[in-house]
């Protein structure tokens, strides 16, 4: 013999009422994904940490290591970080998240996860196995050089390039570079920090967004 269920049952389903409140907890507008990341952003400018003199005398040195050792500002990141990549381009997703050797892989493969995006390290020469693709840039004292897997990157994907902070500029247009030569579609670069006066988002060839600016209120 069948039992019925009583009428509201579903309802009253535990898993059911889960479901609707993770659905309900999603913006489902660009006002409301902007409020929850105006949130999100300043609980996660407060977590950071400033060491003076670090590594030398007249730098103030900006720790993002906070943000990582807590699994609640954890996750504030990669749902900060998502809403900054919807908001965007309104809504639209990329194919492919690229991470920069080596603090981009700190956060780059969640991220990707979280958007449904495949993910691709661009790492020092040397460290990657198989046929790649390399792009050289300069350092303080001569050239270094990024490499991606030739294979990352498919014809026509859209990329995303991502890394802990933007200084210079140098590296990131390296990984723009290489997205480029394997026929990727560059359609920006996203960073936690900037350091502003070294202007190193003017050497980059797309847009480029920070998702904690020094002008943030706390």
């Amino acid at each position: 013999m069948t039992t019925q269920p009583p009428p509201g049952a579903a309802a009253n389903d535990p898993s059911t009422t889960d479901n609707a409140a993770r659905l309900e907890s999603q913006p489902a507008t660009s006002a409301a994904r902007a409020t929850e990341l105006s949130r999100q952003q300043i609980n996660l400018r407060a977590a950071l940490r400033q060491f003076p003199d670090f590594p030398i005398p007249g730098i103030d040195f900006i720790d993002i290591l906070p943000l990582f050792a807590n699994h609640n500002l954890h996750l504030s990141l990669i749902r900060a970080l998502e809403l900054q990549v919807l908001s965007l381009s309104d809504g639209l997703k990329p194919d492919v998240i690229v991470g920069l050797d080596a603090r981009g892989f700190l956060f780059g493969p969640s991220l990707a996860l979280r958007l449904g995006a495949g993910f691709a390290p661009v790492r020092k020469r040397g460290k990657l196995p198989g046929p790649t693709e390399e792009a050289s840039f300069a350092k303080e004292y001569g050239q270094d050089g990024f490499q991606i897997q030739s294979d990352a990157i498919k014809k026509g994907q859209s990329v995303l390039v991502v890394d802990d902070i933007i200084a210079t500029g140098g590296s990131a247009a390296a990984a723009g570079k290489l997205v480029e030569q394997l026929g990727g579609s560059l359609i920006g670069y996203l960073f936690i920090l900037e350091i502003d006066f070294l202007k190193g988002r003017d050497k980059l060839q797309a847009p480029v967004y920070t998702l904690l600016k020094d002008n943030m209120a706390t």
